[in-house]
């Protein structure tokens, strides 16, 4: 029933930024409040891999050494949105990007198998 849907993604020059957004439909009243959410990209020919996540009270973010220090994933609870602010962007750092979610209460993690629900991704072109 829920699903998610990202948004923000495009074509940008190296050392430029992008903010990326995920909104939830689907179930009325349903918030990102109590759920661990996560940002997660897929480069061509490449393998899934975590960049962000969150924990479902807030309190801890994690993220993947090449994301520490550019990239923050953040959560408007009033407008129960997931952003994740990419800065300094890098060739390396094109790929589909895609938000999830897990069914309840959790910690952050950057592993996709403990995240039940994805969106079907938008696409970031980072060109030197």
């Amino acid at each position: 029933l829920v699903q998610l849907m990202e948004s923000g993604g495009g074509s940008v020059q190296a050392g430029g930024s992008l903010r990326l957004s995920c909104t939830v439909s689907g179930a009325s009243g349903l918030t990102f409040s109590n759920r661990r959410m996560g940002w997660f990209r897929q480069p061509p020919g490449k393998e899934r891999e975590g960049v962000a996540s969150i924990s479902s009270d807030g309190s801890t973010t994690i993220y993947t050494d090449s994301a520490k220090g550019r990239f923050t994933i953040s959560l408007d609870n009033a407008e129960n949105t997931l952003f994740l602010l990419m800065n300094n962007l890098k060739v390396e750092d094109t790929a589909m990007y895609y938000c999830a979610a897990s069914g309840g209460p959790a910690s952050a993690s950057l592993d996709p198998g403990r995240f039940g629900f994805w969106g079907q991704g938008t696409q970031v072109t980072v060109s030197s």
